[in-house]
């Protein structure tokens, strides 16, 4: 090789050298992905290959999820429990007998709350160790539960939206208005109650005066509140809507899977579960664009995101789904 040949060669080499390091330096130029996402290292789309027994029998029927800023809670409706998970591993920290029919669960910032359809009863525990601190009697069958950052409210089966006081149970007030709820979310002002009926509620949190009345559909099942809008799926249709919460205007109609249940916001995108088809389906939060779809365990209800990752409750196969 002549020398003239060897300089060019190593001038050559040399260049793209320097390239390449005034690029490392200056981030990522020239990528189809997230330079946030690759540096959390999740540029992927979901980890479809976790999956843990939900702490229950085989007869078991994981339902919904909370998290307590450190640990996965999920109910047994067949066991009248609720299990502690730890997120990192699945890892099953205790199960706690609750009530019969234990359905909606929530946590308040230091205590589990788990309603209890099958008795009509409202179970506190502690977060730390699972111990039952005090039970409730109610007048109806409670579904959902839900904590707004001061109270605890509770919908059930028999047209009642109650609202009660964390620290000793006592019942602050309520509203009678509605119809085999679902379930429950929180927008920062209002609470928002879904119907089996095809209706979407929206109450004051303040007095749980009635704001709004929504209808959709034979079957309004989950919801859930992303800064700015409402999302609720219709289990008839096979789609979830997206309203403006100010003031229920219909944003848009998207199309999932096969009898969607539960909804969780995860920050930037929407995720459904959709018991009829086992799976779970992912849209953005903006626009409502698909993207992507991912096969979990038998019956999908209830979803959760904990921070990092979506959980999902499979009430068919009696687990969870971690991606």
């Amino acid at each position: 090789m002549s020398k003239a040949i060897r300089l060019t060669l190593v001038a050559s080499l040399a260049l793209a050298w320097m390239s390449a390091s005034a690029l490392a330096q200056s981030g990522v130029v020239n990528s189809t992905k997230n330079p946030n996402q690759i540096a959390i290292l999740r540029w992927y789309q979901a980890n479809q290959a976790a999956s843990f027994a939900a702490g229950v029998s085989p007869s078991g029927t994981p339902g919904t999820l909370a998290f307590d800023g450190a640990n996965i809670w999920v109910t047994d409706f067949n066991n009248f429990t609720v299990s502690k998970l730890r997120p990192s591993d699945g890892a099953v920290l205790g199960v706690f007998t609750v009530g019969p029919g234990a359905s909606g669960v929530a946590f308040d910032g230091v205590n589990i709350w788990v309603a209890n359809n099958g008795d009509n009863t409202l179970s506190k525990l502690r977060a730390s160790d699972g111990t039952v601190l005090a039970r409730f009697s109610l007048h109806g069958s409670p579904v959902a539960v839900l904590f707004d950052g001061t109270n605890i409210w509770i919908s059930d089966l028999d047209d009642n939206l109650l609202k009660f006081r964390p620290s000793d149970g006592m019942q602050l007030g309520g509203n009678a208005i509605g119809e085999r709820a679902q379930a429950l979310a929180f927008d920062g002002v209002n609470i928002w109650e879904t119907e089996d009926t095809g209706i979407l509620r929206k109450f004051r949190a303040s007095d749980a005066a009635l704001l709004g009345t929504f209808r959709f559909g034979s079957s309004a099942n989950g919801v859930a509140f992303d800064g700015a809008n409402v999302w609720v799926t219709v289990r008839s249709d096979n789609n979830i809507l997206k309203l403006r919460a100010s003031d229920g205007t219909l944003l848009g109609t998207f199309a999932v899977g096969h009898g969607p249940e539960g909804v969780a916001f995860d920050g930037t995108n929407i995720w459904v579960a959709n018991r009829g088809d086992n799976t779970v389906s992912k849209l953005r939060a903006t626009d409502g664009a698909f993207l992507g779809t991912f096969a979990v365990g038998n019956g999908p209800e209830g979803l959760l995101f904990d921070g990092t990752n979506i959980w999902v409750a499979n009430t068919g196969s009696g687990t969870l789904s971690k991606l």
